[in-house]
């Protein structure tokens, strides 16, 4: 087995912190967009970083107007094990403010639909903490786009509520399709190797 990219000649050395996973850039429609770790010490194996990075560039090719959640599913939990708060506003109305204790998945962005402005895309950030550790995990996301001129900026905590360590995601679109030209990218985190 080869020494993991972090161990140089035998010697632990300060790496990049940011390492690439995984990147996934449709040319077709897909329901679905899954990651899984590896699980064999090299670079795609999870187990090695302390939290995970998504970064999404989603566009759905099903519905009418005005967007979907941009959602994700851990370990292949589809049960209500999910809590999230949502904070998002178009910049035309007050912030609306939406929680729940309960839900079938990690709520991480918002995306246009079919309907909205051809060749838009949103732009999300989502960070996943400590993702092998023996509590549950947490995620923040940020999210913009703009939907038929109907821009929004969205802000969300999610919590799964498990102590298994992450070790597979599935992007879903809240029952949408994704569009062609949808592009996610995950990056592992790792943590500081020398003092």
């Amino acid at each position: 087995m080869a020494d993991p990219a972090y161990i140089v000649d035998g010697v632990l050395t300060d790496g990049e912190a940011w390492v690439a996973l995984a990147s996934t850039t449709l040319t077709g429609t897909a329901s679905e967009i899954t990651f899984t770790s590896t699980d064999d010490g090299q670079v795609g194996d999870w187990s090695q970083y302390m939290d995970l990075v998504i970064i999404s560039y989603v566009r759905y090719s099903t519905g009418a107007t005005y967007g979907d959640y941009l959602a994700a599913q851990y370990n292949n939990d589809t049960a209500s094990n999910y809590a999230y708060q949502i904070m998002y506003c178009d910049g035309a109305s007050p912030s609306i403010f939406k929680s729940a204790s309960t839900t079938t998945s990690a709520y991480l962005g918002y995306a246009p639909r079919n309907g909205d402005t051809a060749n838009v895309f949103s732009a999300t950030v989502s960070h996943l903490f400590d993702i092998n550790s023996g509590k549950y995990k947490s995620s923040v996301s940020q999210s913009a786009n703009d939907m038929d001129g109907n821009g929004q900026a969205w802000l969300s905590a999610t919590t799964w509520k498990s102590q298994a360590p992450i070790s597979e995601i599935d992007m879903i679109g809240s029952g949408e399709t994704f569009a062609i030209g949808t592009r996610i990218d995950l990056f592992g985190i790792l943590p500081r190797m020398v003092a």
